[in-house]
């Protein structure tokens, strides 16, 4: 797919600018300020102190928003969630195109609003699900092609977070991995189940496809940071750590019962294959997917279509999070 384009022609290198700057605004930042073939053209923010703490730190300017979109070519909007929707418009009518932090917003209908206007536009719209650009990840796909996969379960753990949380835990959290199950199976789920507790802060979905279930955990209550997929197929069983960007496969497990002096012992050993991966920052290999989508006129690697796909089942997850309260309530 290409894109046939009608906005301003894009400068050599392009400009970027970065509109929010707080912790996940400040790296795209860093990211744009480090990378060649891209130069770091301005930051806004409605803190007009961080921005300009931020444009010092990585020797850019502060600009009003307008006046960004004005001077730059591509843009990377990392705002609160409920603010995506009008932010995104207003860089996409200005002709800029956009990588948008998850999830693309926070309302599918609006999600799909700006998917159209891209289009119309001819404009690059990314969705900022970052987990697709970890180097396990990429590292597991490629291994699916001679698997026949069975069931999928996922952890995205930790302890409570130090910033304000306005989004809940399934589309700030659960997002991620809904969006690189159904990347990784090529498919949405026929079936949705789920359920939560601890205020919201805790919540377990499972999502049925043709033949593979998939059980996905997200918490903001746990004592420990996890973040791990494992895949279970016929032949073996595959464990992808996102933080430690591991893989490790499991073939060959051999039971059996071992006799020696002190007597007869079971034991089971199982052959372990460790990928290659080669580690890098998820956040740059995303930056820099987007810069080339542009540049060359392709597709992103996440699509605003994409963006929606995962919108939608989260949506599906907190429906059945809020049927079984109110059931809980009745009883």
């Amino acid at each position: 797919m290409s894109f046939v384009s009608n906005q301003r022609q894009v400068s050599n290198p392009p400009r970027a600018g970065v509109v929010g700057v707080g912790a996940m605004g400040e790296n795209h930042a860093r990211v744009y300020s480090e990378s060649r073939g891209v130069s770091l053209a301005g930051v806004t923010d409605l803190d007009d102190e961080l921005a300009r703490c931020v444009a010092a730190e990585y020797e850019t300017t502060t600009m009003e928003l307008d006046s960004l979109l004005e001077t730059c070519d591509v843009v990377s909007v990392a705002v609160p969630t409920s603010v995506h929707y009008d932010t995104v418009q207003r860089c996409l009518e200005a002709g800029v195109h956009v990588l948008v932090e998850k999830p693309i917003t926070d309302d599918v209908e609006r999600g799909r609003e700006l998917a159209t206007l891209a289009r119309e536009s001819g404009l690059v719209l990314q969705v900022g699900h970052v987990e697709r650009f970890n180097p396990a990840v990429r590292a597991a796909k490629r291994l699916l092609s001679d698997l026949e996969i069975i069931a999928v379960d996922a952890k995205r753990l930790g302890p409570p977070i130090d910033r304000t949380a306005t989004d809940r835990v399934t589309l700030d959290l659960m997002i991620h991995d809904v969006d690189v199950v159904q990347s990784m199976l090529d498919a949405r789920p026929t079936s949705v189940s789920a359920t939560g507790t601890a205020d919201g802060q805790h919540a377990t979905a499972t999502l049925e496809f043709d033949d593979v279930v998939a059980t996905l955990t997200a918490s903001r209550v746990s004592q420990r940071k996890v973040r791990r997929l494992t895949i279970m197929a016929v032949d073996c069983l595959v464990e992808v750590d996102y933080l430690d960007q591991s893989v490790l496969v499991y073939r060959d497990s051999f039971p059996e019962y071992v006799t020696d002096e002190s007597g007869t012992h079971y034991r089971h050993e199982s052959v372990i294959e460790r990928p290659e991966v080669k580690n890098r920052e998820p956040l740059r290999a995303e930056i820099e997917s987007f810069v080339t989508s542009v540049t060359e006129g392709s597709a992103p690697v996440v699509t605003a279509e994409d963006g929606l796909n995962a919108l939608e089942t989260i949506d599906s997850i907190d429906d059945r999070i809020r049927t079984a309260e109110s059931v809980e309530v009745r009883q």
